[in-house]
């Protein structure tokens, strides 16, 4: 009996030729699917959403209807952003977070082409002559749209700044980030990359 026991094989080592082939094809399996996945042995799958701390929006919520003007005297309507995927950001002049965040969004904006992505920006400040030095002199090309009386940034529900909402193509709300983020960084592209896939 003590040399039967001493003959059975470790736990965790293959016990025969079938079990063999079996891991074999799991492996290449695994091998395959990260393939597939555009992923290296070693390498993960980030969610996007969550390497940005960005917060996931109720299933079905529609964005709120709005018309606002921009610096330059045009109309922006939501209802006319519809088939797009929008980056929605809003901020002030006299926000330090925001200072540091727009450049990013300026990248980020000149990644896509705005017939399929479209990033603007949303202010309650009431000094035009003011809100155009400051895109000025952080070289901004921005669209930016003015929320004077707030209910815009009331509807939206924002409380801190820089708030920022991400509306997918069928004008519901994807997600919401609260403070500056790295919107140029490979997760914000890719996620925005995503969406626009999503929708189609």
């Amino acid at each position: 009996m003590q040399g039967r026991r001493n003959q059975q094989p470790a736990i965790g080592v293959p016990c025969n030729a079938g079990a063999a082939r079996w891991l074999g094809l799991a492996a290449g399996l695994l091998v395959c699917a990260l393939s597939a996945a555009g992923l290296s042995a070693g390498e993960t799958v980030t969610d996007p959403m969550a390497a940005l701390k960005i917060s996931r929006m109720g299933a079905g919520t529609d964005m709120p209807a709005f018309t606002l003007e921009t610096l330059d005297g045009q109309a922006v309507a939501s209802a006319d952003l519809k088939g797009k995927v929008v980056l929605l950001n809003f901020w002030a002049t006299w926000c330090g977070p925001c200072k540091d965040e727009m450049p990013s969004l300026e990248r980020l904006r000149k990644q896509f082409d705005p017939a399929d992505v479209v990033v603007l920006s949303v202010t309650t400040d009431h000094q035009r002559e003011g809100i155009q030095a400051f895109m000025k002199h952080l070289g901004l090309a921005l669209p930016v749209l003015l929320d004077e009386d707030q209910e815009v940034s009331g509807s939206f529900m924002v409380r801190g700044l820089p708030t920022t909402f991400l509306i997918g193509k069928d004008g519901k709300l994807v997600g919401r980030a609260v403070g500056p983020r790295a919107w140029d960084s490979p997760e914000a592209v890719a996620l925005l990359r995503g969406l626009k896939r999503a929708a189609r």
